[in-house]
């Protein structure tokens, strides 16, 4: 195990976009050392066994409405744009 990760790493871990972990770093929802350009994010801030590592709050997570609603947001999306998203996949 690594003591610190890149923002892209937390990301994977957090199962969150490299945007999002940023701004919680700005926020001060996640510790972070910023080095240079970048930021180091230690184990214990992401790792939540250890009891101390990042989680989200309940205001955070999706009602089953909310989920519902985005499912078919990106159905929708996907049936009125499926042939562009696809020729943009290509390139």
């Amino acid at each position: 195990m690594k003591d610190f990760y890149t923002t892209g790493e937390a990301a994977k871990i957090l199962g969150m976009s490299r945007v999002a972990v940023l701004k919680k770093i700005k926020t001060g929802k996640l510790q972070a050392t910023r080095i240079g350009k970048n930021y180091a994010i230690p184990a214990h801030g992401l790792l939540p066994e250890n009891g101390s590592g990042y989680s989200k709050n309940n205001s955070e997570a999706l009602t089953n409405a909310e989920k519902s609603s985005l499912d078919h947001a990106v159905e929708k999306t996907i049936r009125e744009y499926g042939e562009t998203l696809k020729l943009l996949q290509d390139h």
